[in-house]
């Protein structure tokens, strides 16, 4: 008999709620984030505050002050600074990060300076690196600086479309840094990926909706989904991406 296999489950939450759902079906870690729909924001204070008081999971905070790209200016990098060091004072394990040039090449100095400010918390390097000119290279920067994961998608919008390049990825990476498929990834395709890419951490969001618990619903905002619909995680299909993994 081999030595049974040890899986990570992290889940990408949206707020307190959500993340009070990712920890009752099993996530062995979170990141921590805020509007998803633009593929996450830093949580606010108040937010990072709680989710540490009240969960003993692994919790990661995004370090992104705003969506769309990741070409970040002085200003912005001096909040991802700031944000860096308040996750280390209230406690979280780690953070995530993520910086590009304008050629597509790593932010490497800057990035840098977010794992020194960040440690001795863990830092994953986000999609960011799915975004990048030269993916290997950037696997080497990211080990010299210090990270100790990446989650990529394998270059492409979805992660069982890369995974070719995810498994050549964590085939290079020589167990110096975590390779963490991630986006698409379903309780139907996770086995498959593992088997497919060799890793052993996997990340999902699972983003759902629910209907709001109002009674009053104004008749002017009936058919607004903004107004009555909830960011909803099931823990049940938390659950179900280890399960099948068995």
């Amino acid at each position: 008999m081999g030595k049974e296999e040890k899986y990570i489950i992290e889940i990408a939450t949206s707020d307190f709620v959500t993340t009070k759902a990712a920890v009752e079906g099993g996530a062995d870690r979170v990141e921590l984030c805020a509007n998803l729909a633009e593929g996450g924001i830093t949580p606010s204070f108040g937010t990072i505050k709680q989710c540490r008081e009240t969960f003993p999971v692994l919790l990661y905070p995004i370090i992104r002050p705003r969506g769309g790209d990741f070409l970040y200016t002085d200003e912005e990098f001096s909040i991802m600074l700031q944000d860096v060091k308040l996750c280390k004072e209230l406690g979280c394990d780690g953070v995530v990060i993520g910086m590009l040039n304008r050629d597509g090449s790593l932010d490497l100095k800057r990035s840098a300076r977010l794992v020194e400010a960040a440690y001795p918390l863990g830092v994953t390097y986000h999609r960011a690196f799915d975004r990048c000119l030269d993916p290997f290279e950037a696997l080497e920067q990211l080990v010299e600086i210090g990270c100790e994961r990446i989650l990529t998608s394998g270059q492409m919008p979805a992660v069982p479309e890369g995974a070719e390049l995810v498994a050549e990825l964590n085939k290079r990476a020589e167990e110096r840094i975590i390779i963490m498929p991630g986006s698409g990834l379903r309780k139907e395709n996770i086995k498959w990926l593992a088997e497919k890419t060799g890793c052993r951490e996997f990340h999902s969001s699972l983003r759902g909706k629910e209907a709001s618990k109002m009674e009053f619903i104004h008749p002017g905002f009936s058919g607004s989904a903004e107004s009555y619909m909830n960011n909803a995680i099931d823990p049940g299909e938390v659950r179900a991406l280890r399960e099948s993994l068995a």
